[in-house]
Protein backbone atom coordinates (compact mmCIF):
# COMPACT_ATOMS: atom_id res chain seq x y z
CA UNK A 1 0.00 0.00 0.00
CA UNK A 2 1.12 3.84 -1.04
CA UNK A 3 0.73 5.80 1.79
CA UNK A 4 0.80 9.54 2.10
CA UNK A 5 2.05 11.88 5.05
CA UNK A 6 -1.11 11.44 6.96
CA UNK A 7 -0.13 6.79 7.00
CA UNK A 8 -3.34 6.15 5.04
CA UNK A 9 -3.69 5.33 1.27
CA UNK A 10 -2.17 8.04 -1.10
CA UNK A 11 -4.95 9.67 -2.94
CA UNK A 12 -5.47 10.93 -5.96
CA UNK A 13 -3.95 14.97 -6.70
CA UNK A 14 -5.37 16.30 -10.02
CA UNK A 15 -6.49 14.30 -13.11
CA UNK A 16 -6.98 17.21 -15.13
CA UNK A 17 -4.32 18.24 -15.44
CA UNK A 18 -2.69 14.82 -15.39
CA UNK A 19 -0.18 15.13 -12.75
CA UNK A 20 2.37 12.84 -10.92
CA UNK A 21 5.64 11.49 -12.09
CA UNK A 22 4.00 8.85 -13.71
CA UNK A 23 0.81 10.79 -14.87
CA UNK A 24 -1.18 8.69 -13.12
CA UNK A 25 -3.02 11.32 -10.99
CA UNK A 26 -0.98 10.32 -7.79
CA UNK A 27 2.17 11.77 -6.51
CA UNK A 28 3.17 8.17 -6.33
CA UNK A 29 7.69 8.00 -6.26
CA UNK A 30 10.00 5.32 -6.98
CA UNK A 31 13.53 5.49 -7.20
CA UNK A 32 13.51 7.04 -10.82
CA UNK A 33 11.59 9.88 -9.76
CA UNK A 34 14.90 11.57 -8.34
CA UNK A 35 13.07 15.54 -8.37
CA UNK A 36 10.72 13.24 -5.65
CA UNK A 37 7.48 14.70 -7.08
CA UNK A 38 5.55 14.08 -3.64
CA UNK A 39 3.33 17.26 -2.54
CA UNK A 40 0.32 17.58 -3.80
CA UNK A 41 -0.67 21.61 -4.08
CA UNK A 42 -3.39 23.41 -5.39
CA UNK A 43 -1.30 26.46 -7.03
CA UNK A 44 -1.86 29.79 -7.04
CA UNK A 45 -0.04 32.69 -8.65
CA UNK A 46 2.26 33.62 -5.98
CA UNK A 47 3.76 30.43 -5.71
CA UNK A 48 3.61 29.89 -9.37
CA UNK A 49 5.72 32.86 -10.22
CA UNK A 50 8.18 32.20 -7.15
CA UNK A 51 9.22 28.57 -8.65
CA UNK A 52 9.39 30.53 -12.07
CA UNK A 53 11.75 32.96 -9.94
CA UNK A 54 14.05 29.56 -8.47
CA UNK A 55 14.23 27.98 -11.70
CA UNK A 56 11.06 25.84 -11.69
CA UNK A 57 8.94 27.31 -14.33
CA UNK A 58 5.76 25.55 -13.75
CA UNK A 59 3.47 27.85 -16.16
CA UNK A 60 5.17 27.49 -19.71
CA UNK A 61 3.89 24.14 -20.96
CA UNK A 62 5.93 21.76 -22.41
CA UNK A 63 4.44 19.38 -24.45
CA UNK A 64 7.40 16.76 -25.15
CA UNK A 65 6.94 16.16 -21.02
CA UNK A 66 2.93 15.83 -21.20
CA UNK A 67 3.09 19.34 -19.41
CA UNK A 68 0.23 21.16 -20.00
CA UNK A 69 1.53 24.45 -18.34
CA UNK A 70 0.18 25.12 -15.37
CA UNK A 71 -2.82 28.34 -13.51
CA UNK A 72 -4.03 29.56 -10.35
CA UNK A 73 -6.37 26.78 -8.84
CA UNK A 74 -4.76 23.43 -10.59
CA UNK A 75 -3.41 20.63 -8.61
CA UNK A 76 0.06 19.33 -9.40
CA UNK A 77 2.42 17.21 -7.77
CA UNK A 78 5.44 19.42 -6.91
CA UNK A 79 8.81 18.51 -6.00
CA UNK A 80 9.95 18.50 -2.82
CA UNK A 81 13.31 20.63 -2.87
CA UNK A 82 11.17 23.40 -4.96
CA UNK A 83 8.41 23.66 -2.40
CA UNK A 84 10.16 23.82 0.71
CA UNK A 85 12.31 26.14 -1.12
CA UNK A 86 8.92 28.56 -1.31
CA UNK A 87 7.65 27.58 1.99
CA UNK A 88 10.47 29.18 3.49
CA UNK A 89 10.33 32.24 1.59
CA UNK A 90 6.84 32.48 2.88
CA UNK A 91 5.52 31.18 -0.13
CA UNK A 92 2.76 28.80 -0.38
CA UNK A 93 0.50 26.99 -1.54
CA UNK A 94 -2.33 24.86 -0.39
CA UNK A 95 -1.22 21.14 0.24
CA UNK A 96 -3.59 18.16 0.30
CA UNK A 97 -2.33 16.35 2.53
CA UNK A 98 -4.17 13.05 1.96
CA UNK A 99 -2.64 13.01 -1.84
CA UNK A 100 0.65 13.98 -0.46
CA UNK A 101 3.15 10.89 -0.22
CA UNK A 102 5.19 10.12 2.44
CA UNK A 103 8.17 10.35 1.43
CA UNK A 104 8.15 14.23 1.34
CA UNK A 105 8.59 13.43 4.96
CA UNK A 106 12.22 12.36 4.44
CA UNK A 107 13.02 16.46 3.14
CA UNK A 108 10.07 18.43 4.95
CA UNK A 109 8.54 18.07 8.34
CA UNK A 110 4.51 17.58 8.57
CA UNK A 111 4.16 20.48 10.82
CA UNK A 112 5.39 22.67 7.48
CA UNK A 113 3.02 20.77 5.74
CA UNK A 114 -0.16 20.90 8.03
CA UNK A 115 0.49 24.64 8.19
CA UNK A 116 0.55 24.82 4.18
CA UNK A 117 -2.68 22.77 4.21
CA UNK A 118 -4.38 25.51 6.95
CA UNK A 119 -4.25 28.06 3.75
CA UNK A 120 -7.97 27.16 2.16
Amino acid sequence: MVKNVLGSVLQTCCTSPLTGFYRDGKCNSGPDDVGRHTVCVVVNDDFLRHQASIGNDLITPRPEFGFPGLKAGDGWCVCVEPWKKSYEAGVMATVRLEATHERALEVVSLEMLLKSARLN
